[in-house]
């Protein structure tokens, strides 16, 4: 009977844990992109972009978003940006953000396709 309420108690503590690191590395949806943070980390995106590549492109808005907890958080972001001659595009943009140090960090940014997994 003891080892039938020991494993019992040990399955209510270890089912919470089992959740909680299932849900880390998996993508979940951003409900609000116009949180100002969200803003921000997107206006970093477009940013950090224009400095690497020497171009001029204008941050508009952030459409989308999905967050990932890693060893901080990566944000995989829509974003609309334009030059200021073309119509706007969408780009996909992912910032890995480091809360505790400050820091983001641009790790990709490219086109994004209507074919996309991600639109």
């Amino acid at each position: 009977m003891n080892k039938l309420i020991f494993l019992l108690l040990l399955s209510l503590v270890l089912l919470p844990l089992h959740v909680f690191v299932a849900a880390l590395g998996s993508w979940s949806p951003i409900s609000d992109v116009k949180d100002p943070h969200i803003v921000k980390i997107g206006e970093f995106a477009v940013s950090e972009y224009n400095k690497q590549s020497k171009s001029g492109l204008k941050f508009v808005t952030v459409v989308r978003g999905e967050s990932q907890i890693v060893s901080g958080v990566n944000y995989r972001l829509v974003v609309v940006s334009n030059d200021g001659t073309d119509p706007s595009k969408n780009y996909e943009a992912i910032v890995l953000e480091k809360p505790w140090l400050k820091s983001m960090n641009l790790t990709s940014f490219k086109p994004a396709t209507i074919n996309g997994r991600f639109l």
